[in-house]
């Protein structure tokens, strides 16, 4: 039977792509208990993000919302049951069956089971590689008609580095920050910091933790000025230009890894 609960794409490349949050569906089982309204799901979730680097073959992009299971939480904490695992929402109508739980947490171990197949054979083929791990967040929480969050702590980017050897993985991470910052962004540089919104999360700790010398995994945090956070609105335009300072960083990403590999 197909799977529909993600799309793997593997090809010859050392940088593959992961958009582990991009999804919205989730099985009818789940759905019938879920309170919460789709469009509240919706603002929580990583829309377009599987859409970033589409130049790069080697592809992970999860279907299923992270309100099903959460792909980037360590297990025991993967499926939300209370407000406070989730933002405060509200989300199910009675406790949530074992068996339902039992079910999520299978796709769970099943998508690492096969992202480390994946990852494997990376280092097999090239002895080293990066993971791009794309997400993106939310920075005017207050309402549709709110005014974005102080950009003291909300950048453009945010890089997540606190789950790797930062010293080990440095000229990656430098080259990486500066060939971003270097893109003509509307004239001006992309405003890029690390760990001010997020640090990494459970997925990055895990490449790092069963790849520690040969995986690098850059968990990259857009804010959301490429849409609209509360109507899903897509503006192209920002978007693209993104996409496109992401595009540009992956030759010195490139090069830096084979130094690396020396």
């Amino acid at each position: 039977m197909k799977n529909t609960n993600w799309i793997i794409e593997q090809g010859k490349h050392p940088i593959a792509v992961f958009a582990i949050h991009q999804g919205h569906q989730i099985r009818r089982e789940v759905q019938n208990l879920l309170i919460l309204a789709e469009e509240d799901r919706l603002r929580e979730e990583d829309p377009f993000t599987g859409l970033f680097v589409e130049n790069i073959e080697n592809r992970i992009i999860v279907n299923t919302s992270r309100f099903e299971v959460d792909l980037n939480r360590p297990p025991q904490k993967a499926v939300y049951q209370a407000p406070e695992d989730a933002w405060g929402l509200n989300l199910w109508k009675n406790q949530l069956p074992e068996d339902i739980l039992d079910r999520s947490i299978d796709l769970y171990n099943d998508f690492y089971d096969q992202a480390f197949t994946f990852l494997k054979k990376l280092e097999d083929d090239y002895g080293r590689f990066i993971v791009l791990d794309l997400h993106s967040y939310n920075h005017r929480r207050n309402g549709p008609d709110s005014a974005p969050e102080p950009i003291e702590k909300n950048p453009e980017i945010n890089l997540g580095t606190g789950t790797m050897n930062r010293k080990y993985w440095a000229k990656i991470v430098d080259r990486f920050v500066s060939d971003i910052k270097n893109y003509d962004f509307y004239g001006r540089s992309i405003d890029i910091r690390e760990n001010i919104k997020f640090s990494g999360g459970w997925f990055s700790r895990w490449v790092h933790e069963t790849f520690p010398k040969t995986g690098c995994c850059l968990p990259i945090e857009f804010k959301k000025i490429f849409m609209d956070e509360w109507t899903d609105k897509l503006d192209e335009a920002v978007f693209n230009e993104l996409n496109n300072a992401l595009k540009s960083a992956i030759p010195g990403l490139l090069e830096e890894l084979k130094n690396i590999a020396r």
